[in-house]
């Protein structure tokens, strides 16, 4: 039987009116039984709405994006400013992709299929992936980009990526890489934007970096360029991006706004004025503005970058000490200087290798709440090595019939995140009586005079692992001269074999295993004092909800999932909801 609201209102007056009726001693209790039984069942709605009920992405709406900076290559072959890349990442769609949890997806790509020896990747492109004009993205597309990111006169910032590697085409959605040897983390590279050579393959190499494809790009990811303005020196100050509906995966966000500003100042006016909803540019320093109750929350994930004060043993008799590269490292607090010179957005490390795999599980990590009795311990290291105060007051020891006073002269750059760490560091170093020393450097003279020479006692200096944490080009002997990149001149022949092991390892489980045992060696010896892996922090409006965000290698990667963030939403029992 169907009840009108007039038939359920006569119900309820009458509920009432039999009530009222009964004896005063019996209309007390049954006014509260009566209440109780309706506001116990406003109770249950309630609980099962919240248990059974979903947000359900409603699509439409715009991001309102800050980036500082001007696009100048959104190219996926020249891309290397932040902004590029930004941009870049929003057109483009790669072979694979990262999921919600860091994981390698396919993309553009169906599958994936890697050889036993680990040398030949087959391709496979889905047939239902289309560039914004239209046209479909085939297995050419792919395979002339990576010959473009291959040919030297490009001078591609990926080209070193893809050295000694062979493509074949096998058909029109299908071909292969080849390898010279095998290199697991090679399947990184997948990400990397594929263009469409119907437009690009025409044009003359040296072309190229001048197309107008160049600002007005043409890709396939998930928006497409609409308008692009410009200010009166010509220079891009905004993109209007919109949804690309032609591919199968949708975005949820309509609209993309997105305004390049000169500086920072400019861009936290931008907040101020309700401009902007969101950026990856506020420094660490400007972030508390966007704390609780400000409208924004942070997003902040780990970058695989290891910052570290870097020893060179051909230059310091003192520092071929174990004992005083071990007080060294045991001597920095690395959370103050965390706190300080990050504004808390950072991870400390103690040894080589970043995200899951630094677990800080040294002993010297152990101490690292209480500064007090690190700088104790530091000093008792030096101590019982040998190591004793002289009358200028300097640590001294005899090494090889030579007496050698503790004092290092600190080299890096002359930024100011640097600045904080160092002046930090020098404190720390001096309380457990070690004399300092610092010079500092523009980037090119620090690259060019220092490092490339290897013209240094200790270098404060930051280095980018990527998402394949391969520990080769960074602590493997045979990268110990210019142009390789161990920079400390690191030689194990244990360390060695294990990292040679490792980069041909395809299991996952048994490679990680792998860099662990070979963290463990370097960390023993300790080449470097290793301080903190950074963190990419994203100010986003709070009512803009973005799906989770693991394991990236750089702050572009912030818009992989960029599909599935939403602006607006709708409540739905959970036996409603369809899976797309």
């Amino acid at each position: 039987m169907n009840l009108t609201p007039l038939t359920k209102f006569r119900l309820f007056d009458r509920i009432l009116g039999t009530v009222e009726t009964r004896q005063t001693s019996d209309r007390l209790f049954l006014r509260i039984l009566f209440f109780a039984v309706i506001f116990s069942g406003l109770f249950l709605i309630l609980e099962l709405s919240q248990k059974y009920t979903i947000h359900t992405p409603i699509s439409g709406g715009t991001l309102r994006e800050g980036i500082v900076g001007t696009p100048r290559f959104i190219n996926p072959t020249l891309a290397i400013t932040r902004a590029d890349q930004d941009i870049t990442s929003l057109v483009y769609s790669g072979l694979m992709k990262l999921d919600e949890n860091g994981e390698l997806v396919p993309d553009a790509a169906e599958s994936v299929t890697v050889s036993e020896d680990g040398l030949t990747y087959n391709v496979v492109m889905r047939k239902d992936i289309r560039f914004h004009d239209g046209k479909p993205l085939t297995a050419r597309d792919a395979v002339y980009t990576i010959q473009l990111i291959q040919n030297s006169e490009l001078k591609s910032p990926l080209r070193g990526n893809w050295a000694d590697v062979t493509v074949e085409e096998v058909n029109e959605y299908e071909f292969n890489i080849v390898l010279s040897e095998p290199y697991a983390p090679f399947i990184e590279n997948f990400q990397f934007g594929i263009m469409p050579a119907h437009l690009w393959s025409s044009l003359p190499i040296e072309q190229i970096p001048f197309s107008q494809l160049n600002t007005e790009p043409i890709g396939s990811g998930y928006f497409k360029v609409e308008s692009v303005a410009r200010d009166q020196a010509g220079l891009i100050n905004k993109i209007n991006l919109s949804a690309f509906t032609d591919n199968p995966t949708q975005p949820h966000i309509d609209t993309l706004e997105v305004t390049f500003y000169a500086d920072e100042p400019a861009l936290l006016t931008a907040f101020e004025h309700n401009k902007i909803d969101a950026s990856a540019y506020v420094s660490t320093e400007n972030l508390s503005q966007f704390n609780d109750n400000s409208g924004y929350r942070i997003v902040s994930k780990p970058l695989p970058r290891v910052f570290g004060i870097f020893f060179n043993q051909n230059r310091s008799a003192a520092l071929r000490d174990p004992a005083v590269r071990e007080a060294l490292s045991v001597a920095i607090d690395r959370d103050a200087l965390i706190s300080q010179a990050l504004g808390g957005y950072g991870v400390p490390m103690n040894g080589p290798v970043t995200g899951s795999l630094n677990t800080l599980q040294s002993e010297e990590g152990s101490d690292a709440k209480d500064h007090t009795a690190s700088v104790e311990r530091a000093k008792q290291i030096l101590n019982n090595a040998g190591w004793i105060t002289n009358n200028l007051g300097l640590l001294e020891k005899q090494i090889d019939g030579s007496s050698e006073t503790l004092n290092l002269t600190l080299r890096t750059s002359n930024v100011p995140l640097f600045n904080t760490i160092t002046d930090m560091v020098v404190s720390d170093w001096k309380a457990i009586g070690v004399e300092v020393s610092t010079e500092q450097f523009d980037q090119t003279g620090l690259i060019q005079s220092v490092i490339r020479p290897r013209d240094f006692q200790a270098l404060l200096f930051g280095l980018d692992m990527s998402r394949g944490d391969d520990l080769y080009p960074f602590w493997h002997s045979s990268q110990k001269d210019d142009p390789g990149l161990n920079i400390a001149q690191y030689t194990n022949l244990s360390a060695d074999a294990i990292l040679e092991a490792a980069r041909k390892e395809q299991n996952s489980e048994v490679r990680a295993t792998k860099l662990q045992e070979a963290s463990v060696i370097i960390e023993n010896e300790r080449p470097a004092v290793f301080l903190f892996e950074p963190m990419m922090t994203y100010v986003i409006a709070d009512d803009i909800i973005v799906s989770n965000i693991e394991h990236i290698a750089k702050p572009s990667d912030r818009f992989s999932n960029i599909s599935q963030w939403y602006t607006d939403s709708d409540m739905l029992w959970n036996i409603f909801k369809t899976d797309t």
